[in-house]
C-alpha cells in the first residue's frame, strides 16, 4: 500500500500547519503557543481524549477505533520543541523569533502525528485505542522522562510505543530502522581543577590549570582507545574549557565541560568508573587536585526486536521494501524517546529529509515533501497492529 490517498490530499494542509509552528518556535517546555496549537488541532478532529499539561507542558490524544475493547492501545509520540539557535535560512516562514528556530525538525514531526490523528479520528479503521504523545523538552530536558514520571503511561495504558525522527542525509521517501541500539546514550561531564595560582613570568611558583586541563583533555581519550573494546563504540568530547581572564596570570582554578556517549549500558559504566580515575591521576600528576561531575542524560535509545521489525513491515508497505533500511547503523547522537523504550517495547525509525543541511544546523529545514510518508506511516502502523 503507498502513501494514503486522503493524507496526500493533504499533504498542503498539513505543511501550513508545519510552517506555523515553524514561524513560532519555542523552548523546553515554554510551549504555550505550540501546545496550544496543538491541543486546539486535536479536538477539532474530534478525538475521544485530549488532556494538556502532561509533563508540564505535553499533550495527549486518545483515538479509539471501531472495536477498543478487542485491540491493543498504542502509542505514537512526536516532539514539539525547538533550538536556542538563531536561523540562517532565508525562508518565507523563517522563525520570527531571533535566536530560535525548528533546527531540528520537531515542527515536521508534530504535523505528521497531527496529520495522521485526523485521519484516524475520521476513519477510525482499526480496532483497539492510538494514543497520541505530542512531548515537550527534548532537546536537553527529558521531556519524555517528564511525561513518564507525570503518569503517562498509568493513565492511558500503551502496550507498545513508537518514535520517528527525520534524517538529512537519507532521501525522501525512504525510511532506516534498526533492532537493538540504534542511537547513544548522553551524559554530561564537568571538571573541575584546582591548582595554584601565579604570575604568569613565574609558571615555577604555582601550578597551571589551563596545563593540567590541557593534559587531562588528551588522557581521556586513552579510556576509548585502550579500554573500549575496538568492536563497541564510545565517545568522550570535551567541548568547553574556561579558564583565567588575563593574559599575564596563571589562574587558580580551570573548569572543562563534556560529553560521553556510548551504544551500550555496560560500556556507558566502564566510562562512569575510568573517567574520574584518569582525571584525579593526571592532576595529582602535575600538583593539582581535579575531580569530575558526571551528570546522568539520555540512555542508549535500543529498540524491541520484535516491534522494529514489524516498523520496517509498516514503512516498507509505504514504500517499498527496496526503501526501507531495516538495519541501518547506529549513530552517537541521543534522544530521550530512550527513556520511553525502556519503560515499553516499541521501536523508533528514521524517515528520510533528503540533502537537507544537518540537523541543529541554522541553515536546516524540514522537508515538507516527507510528509505523506510520515503520516502515512502513523497510520497505517496503528492499522496493522490492530486489524478489525
Amino acid at each position: 500500500m503507498p502513501v494514503l490517498n486522503r493524507i496526500a490530499a493533504a499533504t498542503e494542509e498539513i505543511s501550513a500547519w508545519r510552517r506555523d509552528l515553524h514561524r513560532f518556535p519555542e523552548l523546553m517546555y515554554d510551549l504555550p503557543r505550540t501546545a496550544g496549537f496543538v491541543a486546539e488541532k486535536l479536538r477539532a478532529f474530534g478525538c475521544d481524549e485530549v488532556v494538556e499539561g502532561i509533563g508540564r507542558s505535553g499533550v495527549v490524544a486518545v483515538v479509539r477505533g471501531r472495536e477498543p475493547g478487542r485491540g491493543q492501545v498504542i502509542g505514537l509520540r512526536a516532539d514539539m520543541d525547538a533550538l536556542p539557535i538563531l536561523e540562517q535560512t532565508g525562508l518565507a516562514y523563517a522563525s520570527s523569533l531571533p535566536g530560535t528556530m525548528h533546527a531540528c525538525g520537531h515542527d515536521g514531526h508534530t504535523a505528521m502525528l497531527l496529520g495522521a490523528a485526523r485521519h484516524l479520528a475520521e476513519t477510525r479503521a482499526f480496532a483497539g485505542t492510538a494514543i497520541l504523545i505530542f512531548q515537550p523538552a527534548e532537546e536537553g530536558e527529558a521531556g519524555a522522562r517528564a511525561m513518564l514520571d507525570d503518569g503517562l503511561l498509568e493513565r492511558f495504558a500503551p502496550e507498545e510505543i513508537y518514535g520517528m525522527h527525520n534524517m538529512p542525509g537519507i532521501p525522501v521517501g525512504q525510511f532506516a530502522v534498526r533492532p537493538g541500539p540504534i542511537m547513544a546514550s548522553t551524559d554530561r561531564l564537568e571538571i573541575f581543577i584546582d591548582g595554584r595560582g601565579a604570575h604568569a613570568a613565574k609558571p615555577h611558583q604555582g601550578v597551571d590549570p589551563v596545563l593540567v586541563g590541557s593534559a587531562i583533555v588528551m588522557a581521556l581519550q586513552q579510556v576509548v582507545a585502550r579500554n573500549v573494546d575496538p568492536l563497541e563504540s564510545a565517545v568522550v568530547s570535551i567541548t568547553m574549557f574556561h579558564a583565567g581572564v588575563v593574559e599575564n596570570v596563571i589562574p587558580q582554578t580551570a573548569e572543562l565541560v563534556g560529553t560521553a556517549r556510548t551504544l551500550k549500558p555496560e560500556v556507558r559504566a566502564m566510562l562512569q568508573q575510568r573517567l574520574p580515575a584518569i582525571v584525579e591521576g593526571v592532576a595529582s600528576a602535575y600538583g593539582a587536585t581535579a575531580r569530575l561531575n558526571w551528570v546522568d542524560g539520555y540512555p542508549v535509545t535500543a529498540n524491541h526486536p520484535a516491534q522494529t521489525i514489524f516498523a520496517a513491515q509498516v514503512a516498507a508497505e509505504i514504500v517499498g521494501t527496496d526503501k526501507v533500511d531495516a538495519n541501518v547503523a547506529p549513530m552517537m547522537g541521543a534522544e530521550d524517546f530512550s527513556f520511553m523504550l525502556e519503560a515499553r517495547p516499541g521501536a523508533f525509525i528514521f524517515i528520510g529529509n533528503g540533502d537537507s543541511a544537518g540537523l541543529h544546523n541554522p541553515r536546516y529545514d524540514f522537508d515538507d515533501a516527507a510528509i505523506p510518508f510520515g503520516a502515512s506511516y502513523w497510520v497505517r502502523l496503528v492499522e496493522a497492529a490492530m486489524p478489525l
